[in-house]
């Protein structure tokens, strides 16, 4: 079992509960399947992504990265800010902008901040950290070496967050968390934080070293490579082990309202 922190929607303040080892959630006594919950995002934090922290989004690059004005692959961590209009939650829609057709599944591990770090070395990293969740960095399809662009990553509600906060000490191996991403109940995509260039006591390091992270943010380990593009209408699961399971859909944004939930039996019983 783990303890977990969820956001009851409607409600102010996280509540604590426990996530049984058949993916049951223990809340207030009673025992509740996710889809019986309607949650909020459970975070309200400044949210940061790191892009190119997965070996093989790096390797993918290529030559790339060593073209002008670069000429060599990232020296530091490569961060950008998902502002608080695109934060979403569990079973919510995620609205396909005007004009567009595809979006990009954006599966990455986000690790809740626990107290103000600052210069925090590798060694002590991980007592900043109070938990972890799930997010969905939702883009545009572009190309962008090096430069995340605000256009194509900052629309309304490109990313869902949740279902709930599992907190450290429930977590034996953060290093290995398995991530799998289902597009219709497809399998499209599968990788490990195994496979990150910064593990998560390495980007904590390297990115306190030139900005402070505070109590409630979320920091995003990035997103692997071979991302599945989505479209209007599909349904997008993301699966961590030891975490859970978030889930939405996609609308055509003329459908879609922010808060709309795209399953319609997801309604809280609490």
């Amino acid at each position: 079992m783990s303890q977990v922190k969820l956001h009851l929607s409607g409600q102010k303040k996280p509540t604590e509960a426990t996530l049984q080892s058949n993916n049951k959630i223990e809340v207030n006594g009673a025992t509740y399947s996710q889809n019986d919950l309607q949650l909020d995002a459970p975070i309200d934090g400044t949210i940061y992504g790191v892009i190119l922290n997965y070996k093989g989004a790096l390797e993918e690059l290529g030559s790339q990265m060593y073209e002008a004005p670069h000429k060599q692959p990232p020296q530091a961590p490569i961060l950008y800010i998902k502002p608080a209009n695109t934060m979403n939650a569990p079973n919510r829609a995620v609205p396909m902008p005007s004009g567009e057709t595809q979006l990009e599944v954006g599966a990455s591990i986000g690790i809740v901040i626990g107290k103000t770090a600052c210069k925090v070395t590798e060694s002590d990293a991980m007592e900043y950290v109070q938990g972890y969740t799930i997010a969905n960095d939702i883009s545009i399809p572009h190309e962008s070496v090096y430069r995340p662009a605000v256009k194509y990553k900052a629309r309304d509600g490109f990313c869902p967050i949740g279902p709930w906060v599992v907190e450290k000490e429930s977590i034996k191996n953060p290093d290995d968390f398995k991530l799998q991403v289902y597009v219709n109940d497809e399998l499209r995509q599968e990788n490990s934080t195994m496979n990150l260039v910064r593990s998560i006591p390495k980007l904590i390091q390297d990115i306190t070293e030139f900005m402070t992270l505070n109590e409630g943010d979320l920091l995003l380990t990035g997103v692997p490579e071979n991302a599945p593009l989505v479209k209007a209408g599909d349904h997008v699961k993301i699966s961590v082990k030891g975490i859970g399971v978030l889930e939405n859909i996609i609308k055509h944004e003329s459908d879609w309202m922010l808060g709309g939930v795209s399953n319609e039996t997801s309604s809280s019983r609490i």
